[in-house]
């Protein structure tokens, strides 16, 4: 299975990814699209805070390291226009079922200025009575001051970057947080209400083994998150210039990665957790596990989702919004966004329109991302589009069924449990526009 694991996939949070997008769809696409909205369709709210006050040497987000408010402030600023803009262009009093603050730190400005921009979005926009607010933070700079402004506002679940306890693969990424850090980072939420809590964790780093891998689950386990997102480090130093300050002799290689990632997960399952998807665990009583059980996971640019809105709003640096025609993406560059956005203009600069054949192929990417099946014959029908054509473009399919990791019968395509660490890989089997599998 070892080429399956080399090969560089997309990890499918979208289809298709942004590789594809293109600048000829743009501002004008994008203004079109969201009047085209209909008014009643509930839909998610996306804000991207692209600051931290140190760099982690694995980070492969675009973010500012500051260590001044300034730049905070003025960001947040050009990003309340923004959200101005975008109600103008968007039905009035959307009503909106999740909101979520990315980073970045999102937590990283000042509990006045979070509270002021939750008050702003629900002037725009008509928060659901179950809406769920989500914010990732980062447990060395929390504060007790941001605990009661996520109170006040309404946060009910939160995201702590965690990654290892390991201090030794905490020094070679340049990520130093204590054990009790994280603890009373996890404590201060729960005694603010929210209890809502997830951890990241990562396998793949460098100096990491199995048995550290392990233990930084255990520890993790013992503080009882209802959710951990494990993910796999993916090293590309010619895209991500601060990852070049990482020993590369000192990662994994891919064997030692997929032992890694089976004890992490075979640890989390032990202690009760569920495994959900690719990457993902929950607790039985979570609502990822609960939309599992009952068909009802999703795959969004977020990972993975309860959330069965079809459309989501992105604001902020390099954010993408999901719109009904297709996907829009807004500048990377802070500097870019911020001219677009003072000249009264939507700071689009790029997307794509899907066709009807995108659309059946993502359906087919989301339930096999999900539930590491999919019904391709069922999926084609509910989208009145012949399955032979889907099937004659997957031809590395043939070869994962050989390898056996996957079975296939009259169109239904099963991962096999042992194998879905190489979920992306059938996955990819569907995505005609790679070109970068192995043979």
């Amino acid at each position: 299975m070892t080429k399956y694991c080399e090969a560089h996939l997309p990890w499918y949070t979208i289809y298709p990814t942004v590789s594809q997008f293109s600048p000829a769809v743009g501002a004008n696409a994008s203004g079109e699209w969201l009047r085209d909205m209909p008014a009643d369709d509930t839909v998610s709210l996306y804000l991207h805070i692209p600051f931290c006050r140190s760099m982690c040497w694995y980070c492969g987000f675009p973010v500012s390291i500051t260590r001044r408010d300034a730049s905070v402030l003025n960001y947040l600023a050009v990003l309340r226009e923004e959200i101005r803009l975008v109600s103008e262009q968007a039905p009035q009093g959307l009503p909106v079922s999740d909101v979520h603050f990315g980073g970045g730190t999102p937590a990283i400005m000042p509990p006045a200025e979070f509270l002021a921009l939750m008050e702003l979005l629900r002037s725009y926009f008509a928060f659901k009575k179950a809406i769920t607010v989500a914010v990732e933070i980062d447990p060395r700079t929390f504060t007790s001051e941001m605990a009661e402004a996520f109170e006040s506002a309404g946060v009910n679940r939160a995201s702590l970057g965690v990654q290892s306890f390991d201090p030794t693969v905490q020094q070679a990424i340049n990520r130093v947080q204590t054990e009790t850090q994280v603890a009373a980072a996890a404590e201060n939420l729960r005694r603010h209400g929210i209890v809502r809590i997830n951890f990241d964790l990562m396998y793949g780093l460098p100096h990491q083994t199995v048995q550290s891998c392990v233990q930084s689950a255990k520890t993790a386990v013992a503080m009882r998150p209802q959710r951990l997102a494990v993910f796999g480090y993916a090293h590309v130093p010619s895209y991500r210039k601060n990852q070049r300050l990482i020993e590369e002799a000192a990662l994994p290689d891919m064997a030692a990665r997929a032992e890694q990632a089976a004890a992490v997960a075979d640890t989390l399952v032990s202690a009760g957790y569920r495994q959900i998807g690719l990457d993902h665990f929950a607790l039985p009583n979570d609502e990822l596990a609960l939309a599992q059980k009952a068909g009802r996971l999703r795959r969004n640019s977020l990972g993975y989702s309860a959330d069965t809105c079809q459309m989501l709003i992105g604001f902020g640096a390099s954010a993408i919004s999901r719109l009904g025609e297709g996907y829009v993406q807004n500048e990377l560059a802070q500097s870019s966004y911020t001219r677009h956005i003072s000249a009264g203009h939507l700071a689009t600069s790029q997307g794509y329109r899907l066709t009807g054949e995108d659309r059946v192929r993502a359906a087919i990417i989301e339930q096999l991302m999900c539930n590491l099946e999919a019904d391709v014959p069922a999926i084609c029908a509910a989208h009145e589009f012949a399955p032979i054509p889907i099937f004659d473009s997957a031809g590395r399919l043939a070869r994962l069924a050989e390898d056996g990791v996957v079975d296939i019968a009259n169109g239904f395509v099963r991962v096999r449990q042992e194998h879905r660490f190489v979920l992306r890989a059938v996955a990819a089997a569907f995505d005609p526009y790679l070109d970068r599998l192995p043979d």
